[in-house]
């Protein structure tokens, strides 16, 4: 007889990111049982019926269903978060937090109540307060809870570097760490193209403006939607670290991770390399950084602070 254990994943919010995680998990053919919650009702049945008719042309043989009761996303292996109030024009990620803590707060509950065993991935803003609530919150241990935001923040940085310097984008290694907002860190010295170190191939001054694009490069988005924020590659983030957990893959990611003491951080979540497996966060890839570097998430370190304090908790 077979021992195969068919996955399960639910997607917390069917807002855009929320709808955009689900059609890539069924494109990626990420988990067998896919569930997209919401409260508004019809709003993820209609979604999902929709995401869910793409099956014979994705190929996905498995099942993705809409809900209003929470309910029915018990025994999720991997529960991403996308619900709560997205930027508009003017608005920072801290000036989300109020309101999205309470949103979180909730869900987290819910979450540990279903599926205590489940690995969570934080998605809503500002991330790294957000993944600090549901961690408190659930009670779950720390390798279990992990926010998004390096995958998409890296993934901004080597689309950036590819285009200065015309190569493919999937041929460029970069990092970015810290926190998810202004004071990012896009890791200079650690990127580079198929091996070739991209600061021995671009002025100092590109380099500049691509770290600056990088870490506004949310920012440039809502300012031309005007009405939303960025949705399409952060459902893509979110789904490629939950893939990595479902299938046990051992990627290596920039992920928000909670720290005792690596990178002489403790107690907070920030953005670092870390190992992501079927226990969730199995390891976290820690190495030296320069004194330049330092200072730089130090700065991360005071506003993910600040962060904290604003949640109460």
């Amino acid at each position: 007889m077979s021992k195969y254990k068919a996955r399960k994943l639910s997607i917390i919010g069917a807002g855009a990111v929320g709808t955009s995680a689900a059609q890539w998990s069924v494109q990626r053919q990420i988990a067998d049982d896919i569930v997209l919650y919401d409260v508004v009702e019809g709003l993820p049945q209609g979604k999902a019926l929709d995401i869910g008719q793409t099956a014979p042309l994705n190929g996905f043989a498995g099942r993705i269903a809409g809900t209003n009761d929470f309910s029915l996303t018990a025994d999720s292996d991997v529960v991403i978060v996308t619900a709560g109030l997205a930027r508009k024009p003017g608005m920072s990620r801290d000036d989300l937090l109020e309101k999205n803590v309470q949103i979180v707060k909730g869900i987290s509950e819910q979450v540990a109540s279903y599926s205590p065993e489940c690995c969570l991935i934080v998605v809503t803003n500002p991330i790294d307060a957000m993944v600090y609530t549901a961690f408190k919150v659930s009670g779950f241990p720390r390798q279990r809870v992990v926010g998004m935001a390096g995958v998409l923040d890296s993934a901004r940085y080597r689309v950036l570097i590819a285009k200065a310097l015309g190569v493919a984008p999937c041929d460029v290694t970069a990092l970015v760490m810290g926190i998810h907002g202004d004071n990012m860190l896009p890791m200079i010295r650690l990127a580079s193209v198929n091996g070739v170190p991209v600061a021995d191939l671009l002025s100092k001054e590109a380099i500049d403006e691509i770290v600056k694009k990088t870490q506004y490069g949310g920012a440039e988005i809502v300012q031309h939607l005007k009405t939303g924020s960025a949705f399409t590659t952060p459902g893509l983030a979110a789904v490629e670290m939950a893939e990595s957990i479902l299938k046990d893959s051992k990627r290596v990611m920039p992920c928000a991770a909670y720290l005792e003491g690596e990178f002489g951080i403790s107690g907070l979540f920030m953005g670092v390399p870390v190992v992501l497996g079927a226990e969730g966060v199995e390891r976290i890839l820690e190495f030296p950084l320069t004194n330049d570097e330092k200072a730089a998430l130090e700065l991360s370190v005071n506003a993910v602070k600040k962060q904290m304090e604003a949640t109460g908790l």
